[in-house]
């Protein structure tokens, strides 16, 4: 199964997509974590949530560009965090080919991970929530969020979007939702 989480910074949807992976079967879980460190406090950060999420018995892949070459057991649940890092680190990075690029490769890392576990968990921000002024390349990659978002959501069995840590279900929603 296929399902995509979206919702503001500080919505609960980091919270939702793990309570929902533990309601899920699938051996190993593993959590795909995206955001790149860059100094001392990105690696106290990653060192907190790695922490926490071996508590919840998820093992952990770095993957901040390249998701394609990510390898995953057939029986696995897997919970990909955050979509709006892998977009940013591999749109940015220096041996970028430019954004159709950046799309491209990380449609194929998602189909990749689809073929190879039982459940694919993927996390992504709503950006166009949170303010009109910005630089143009700042709109830009909002752009490519919300076009990347929209290609996941369809492709996927479920969509949920998480507002004041309430789910909201667009999509396949109907077996999780309390009657």
């Amino acid at each position: 199964m296929f399902i995509v989480i979206i919702g503001g910074s500080a919505s609960g949807k980091s919270q939702f997509a793990e309570d929902l992976a533990l309601s899920l079967t699938g051996s190993p879980r593993l959590y795909i974590a995206t955001m790149q460190p860059f100094d001392a406090e990105c690696w106290q950060k990653i060192a907190r949530h790695r922490a926490l999420r071996s508590a919840k018995q998820f093992s952990t892949v770095e993957c901040y560009t390249g998701l394609s070459r990510v390898w995953v057991p057939q029986n696995s649940l897997v919970l990909l965090e955050c979509m709006s890092n892998l977009l940013a680190n591999t749109l940015y990075h220096p041996q970028s080919a430019g954004e159709e690029q950046a799309l491209a490769e990380i449609r194929m890392g998602i189909h990749s991970l689809r073929k190879q576990c039982r459940h694919l968990l993927v996390v992504s921000n709503e950006l166009h929530c949170a303010g009109l002024n910005y630089d143009v390349d700042t709109i830009r990659y909002m752009q490519l969020l919300a076009r990347l978002n929209r290609d996941l959501v369809a492709a996927a069995d479920c969509a949920v979007e998480v507002s004041v840590g309430l789910a909201i279900w667009h999509k396949g929603g109907e077996r999780y939702q309390d009657s």
